[in-house]
């Protein structure tokens, strides 16, 4: 996944430009996103700006997991996401674990 591995998410808001590189995705792809899935709300400023809270940067993982990596067209992602919701979090927390674990473990071989 695009999200750099050893990132940990530690802010209350994240500005766009953040997560878009956080993602290595445009912002309008942001934007169509948030558009398309009711789970991403990212609070708007009175000038507009979008900043998004630690779970829509969980819940943007899982979608570009579920988009990306697994295949899933939007629509089919949707209806996976309102099916199973809790699931594709666990998930997406073990992935993240295991991503992690492999860094630290890859650090450790070139270590030696």
């Amino acid at each position: 996944m695009a999200v750099k591995d050893n990132e940990e998410i530690t802010k209350l808001y994240y500005s766009m430009g953040e997560v878009s590189t956080m993602f290595d995705v445009n912002q309008s792809l942001l934007r169509y996103y948030e558009k398309e899935f009711d789970i991403l709300q990212p609070k708007k400023n009175k000038k507009g700006n979008r900043f998004f809270t630690p779970d829509d940067v969980d819940n943007l993982k899982i979608i570009l997991h579920l988009i990306r990596d697994k295949k899933f067209t939007l629509e089919g992602a949707k209806e996976h996401m309102k099916e199973n919701m809790s699931a594709a979090k666990d998930k997406q927390r073990i992935i993240s674990s295991l991503e992690n674990m492999k860094s630290f473990l890859l650090e450790v071989r070139d270590a030696l």
